[in-house]
This record gives structure tokens, C-alpha cells and sequence, in this order.
């Protein structure tokens, strides 16, 4: 009797299973190519944030997610600083139906990895003489829900 009540249940499933490896930074850059003159004058920053996730599989059932973050911050017509980062993590995912995985990897992922990479940011800005910078958090669903409706846009028209 057993046999039939388990039957039907999903048991023959495999069972999902999620855990963090390494979260490192990949990639760090800063660049104050108008120091020292850019410390002389009352500073006005004007903030330009470009952000990119990418997920690849690097074995069975282990992902490599890259956040890629660029700050330019310019005061007037000059670049007071420049940062860019690359914060990463190595992601075990067993189990995951295709569509899933491309959201743990698009959206919950990195949502784990940003806190790192904007730690690093703000870091590396006030090592570099700069009042301290923290981004904005990252709404990573909306921004896959959008880079879903692009790829339908473009399927599309073709």
C-alpha cells in the first residue's frame, strides 16, 4: 500500500538544491585621471552607473555568475573617478528546470552578489579620496523582466 501512495507524488523528481561556493572579486579598477586638480573645487558629482550580469555553466551543475559594475562619476566636463568591478560567485544548482536556472542565474544570484560589489565600490572610492558611495539597491527581477521583453521584441521582428 505504501508503493501506491508514493506514486504520482513527484519522488522521481530530482531534488533542487542551491548552494554558494565562492563569492571573489573577479576585476577591480579605479582611476582619478583629473587628481589632484579634481580635489581643489567644490565637488558636484554627477553619477553614471552601468550595470551587466552574465551566468555561464563552468561543470555539471556549477555556474559562474558575473556582476559587472561601472561608475563614472564626472564633475562638470572632467572624470573625478572611475571604478569598475567584476564581483563573482560560483553557484552549485542541481535539479533546476531550464527556465528556472536562467532566473537564479539572471536574478537571485546576483542579488547575492551585489551587496559584495557595492562594498568594494565604496571601498575603493573612499581609499581614493572621495566622499564614500553607496549604490542604490538593484531590482534584478525587473531587470531580467525587461531583457525577457527585448528578446521578445527582437524575435518579433524577425
Amino acid at each position: 500500500m505504501a508503493d501506491t501512495e508514493n506514486q504520482g507524488n513527484g519522488q522521481d523528481a530530482p531534488e533542487q538544491q542551491f548552494a554558494i561556493q565562492k563569492i571573489y572579486v573577479k576585476d577591480l579598477s579605479f582611476e582619478s585621471p583629473n587628481a589632484p586638480a579634481v580635489f581643489t573645487s567644490d565637488f558636484q558629482p554627477q553619477v553614471n552607473v552601468e550595470l551587466n550580469t552574465n551566468g555561464h555553466s563552468i561543470g555539471e551543475d556549477i555556474y559562474e555568475v558575473v556582476l559587472s559594475i561601472t561608475v563614472t562619476v564626472k564633475q562638470g566636463e572632467n572624470t573625478a573617478y572611475l571604478v569598475e568591478v567584476q564581483q563573482s560567485g560560483i553557484f552549485n544548482i542541481q535539479g533546476m528546470p531550464e527556465d528556472q536556472l536562467a532566473g537564479m542565474l539572471a536574478v537571485f544570484c546576483p542579488s547575492i552578489i551585489f551587496p559584495y560589489a557595492r562594498e568594494a565600490i565604496s571601498d575603493v572610492v573612499t581609499r581614493g579620496g572621495f566622499p564614500q558611495l553607496l549604490l542604490a539597491p538593484v531590482d534584478f527581477n525587473a531587470m531580467y523582466a525587461q531583457h525577457l521583453e527585448q528578446q521578445k521584441a527582437q524575435q518579433a521582428t524577425h
